[in-house]
């Protein structure tokens, strides 16, 4: 039995080193590509000046939507944060998606609303709408709200903001996100500069927990202060500036954040929608857009910008945080198995050959590998005479190699965009990264572990609620 373990781990070596090869050959690509992108992204932004778009008459009409329930705190403040957006040409719909509280009588109140006959097209079934209002102050002409019977699910509030928007491009967001004054202008630039046809964009997203916000707006960016926001920050630098500009540089993003996405409405129809059923509404909706472009050979770009445009609260509490990643996994298993023709069908093109292959093997099947190497190790150690200077030298090359990514993103974010306010900041930010992999990234892999384990014992397949602080009496977050 003995020996048959020893073959099966001999084996297991051996793929594992092949496997790490293929990871690490395959960051070093994504570094190269994130390079590009980020240079590229530059020149846009220098070019690209927020007075050009303000004075402009051709700029596409662009509709924020924000799905609202018992959002009663803040409600009049987010609304407010929204409609100060710089723009020449948008509106707010605010949907009411069946709050328990007094969410609707608020806006009410202080918008001056007043229901008003509305032609609703239901070119996505929804929920049921109860009615639309408008404001009779002309300061607020720009704000619609709907308000509809709750289905437990923010996809079907988007929906029904889609639904009722009256511009072709809509940008998806939560109404306590708080959005940067010229992220329509940034995002909307690719609808009309881009040759292929563009149909969705994003955009960076940073950790809003500590930062003073006073009436909705975001007065000072300051640095977590708490652990686990802290572990975010560096997560949510790494991966938006590095793995996602390398995957937008390769027109291959298959994720467009939920919290800022805008997109294309011709192409959210012709979908069907954000899915009502889905773990993973954002993740879904993007792998079928691109499905539905290279099934009609259509040419198109989904593009990400290096600059941060949103700021929203992250789970402060491990409990919290497995709470989010074990949901985000049931997404991820979810999704990969709907549409698990794409994967490796050339009829797809390059999210067939590539993307969809990369989120099977490297976004779903690390967590498992880790666990099962932990495993084997544990049990090598108790019965077998392993090499442990192998071991020990081979995970410090894998620490060293992603320590030096994780490093990389942090110096560019900060020679670029300067979101920190002294180099204490930095520090400590890069002294988290040192402590990540023995302390928040095991959390992090045990999180998606039970989704999965979750979605396929069938347990939980819903995505309940998430907890937040919200604002406290000093408007912070």
């Amino acid at each position: 039995m003995i020996d048959y373990f020893s073959d099966f781990v001999t084996w297991f070596e051996y793929f594992i080193l092949v496997f790490m090869l293929i990871y690490l050959s395959f960051y070093l690509v994504l570094a190269i590509y994130s390079y590009l992108a980020i240079n590229k992204n530059l020149r846009v932004k220098y070019d690209l000046t927020n007075n050009k778009m303000l004075k402009s008459n051709q700029v596409l009409g662009v509709s924020v939507i924000a799905p609202a329930f018992n959002e009663s705190a803040n409600i009049v403040y987010n609304v407010k944060s929204l409609l100060s957006l710089l723009y020449p040409k948008f509106e707010v719909v605010i949907v009411n998606d069946g709050s328990k509280d007094d969410t609707l009588e608020k806006l009410i109140t202080h918008f001056e609303l007043k229901k008003v006959d509305f032609y609703y097209e239901e070119k996505v079934k929804t929920n049921t709408v109860r009615g639309h209002y408008k404001s009779t102050n002309p300061i607020y002409d720009k704000l619609l709200v709907v308000d509809k019977i709750n289905a437990g699910s923010k996809a079907d509030a988007s929906n029904a903001g889609v639904n009722s928007c009256k511009y072709p491009i809509f940008l998806c967001t939560d109404v306590d996100c708080i959005l940067k004054k010229d992220a329509i202008i940034k995002l909307v630039y690719p609808f009309m500069s881009e040759k292929n046809r563009v149909i969705a964009t994003g955009a960076g997203i940073r950790i809003s927990n500590s930062c003073i916000v006073k009436e909705g707006l975001l007065k000072e960016v300051r640095f977590p202060r708490e652990m686990f926001p802290r572990f975010q920050e560096l997560e949510y630098v790494r991966s938006f500036l590095f793995g996602r500009m390398a995957w937008s540089r390769m027109n291959g993003l298959l994720l467009v954040s939920g919290g800022l996405g805008m997109f294309e409405k011709k192409a959210f129809f012709e979908v069907g929608g954000y899915w009502h059923d889905s773990l993973g509404e954002d993740l879904d909706l993007v792998i079928r857009l691109r499905k539905l472009m290279h099934e009609q050979k259509e040419k198109f770009s989904i593009r990400y910008f290096a600059e941060s445009l949103c700021w929203t609260e992250v789970p402060a509490s491990a409990k919290i945080l497995i709470r989010q990643r074990s949901r985000w996994s049931r997404g991820l298993i979810q999704s990969l198995k709907i549409h698990r023709k794409v994967f490796f069908n050339p009829k797809y093109g390059i999210t067939g050959m590539l993307v969809f292959p990369y989120f099977v093997f490297f976004e779903f099947f690390v967590p498992i590998l880790e666990l099962l190497g932990l495993i084997i190790i544990i049990i090598s150690l108790i019965f077998l005479d392993i090499n442990l200077y192998f071991l020990l030298y081979s995970t410090l090359a894998i620490f060293l190699f992603f320590q030096s990514i994780t490093l990389i993103s942090i110096l560019i974010d900060e020679f670029l965009f300067k979101n920190y306010n002294n180099l204490k900041e930095i520090l400590i930010l890069i002294s988290i990264s040192m402590v990540e992999p023995i302390v928040y990234h095991p959390i992090n892999t045990f999180a998606y572990l039970k989704g999965y384990w979750l979605f396929i014992s069938k347990k939980e397949l819903k995505w309940g609620e998430m907890t937040r602080k919200g604002f406290n009496t000093n408007h912070q977050i």
